[in-house]
C-alpha cells in the first residue's frame, strides 16, 4: 500500500470514529428523553386514575339524579 492510500484509510477511519461518537451521544441523549417521557406519561396515567375515581365516588354519593330533582324557582 502506498503512503497516500494509508493516509486516506486513517482519515476516513477517523471520519468514522467521529461518527461514531457522535452516534453514541445522540443514542443516549434520545435514552434520557425517553426515559424521562415515560416518567410524565406514568404520572399522567395515575393522575387520570385518580380522577376516574373521583368521578366515580361522586356519582355514587347521596346526591339525587338530575330526574328527580325539583326544578329551580324561576322555571
Amino acid at each position: 500500500m502506498t503512503e497516500n492510500m494509508t493516509e486516506k484509510l486513517i482519515q476516513r477511519l477517523e471520519e468514522l470514529e467521529h461518527k461514531q461518537a457522535f452516534q453514541d451521544d445522540t443514542i443516549e441523549q434520545l435514552h434520557q428523553e425517553i426515559t424521562a417521557l415515560n416518567l410524565k406519561q406514568a404520572m399522567f396515567k395515575r393522575q387520570i386514575e385518580l380522577l376516574a375515581e373521583k368521578v366515580s365516588s361522586n356519582k355514587s354519593s347521596n346526591l339525587a339524579d338530575e330526574s328527580e330533582e325539583t326544578p329551580p324557582p324561576h322555571y
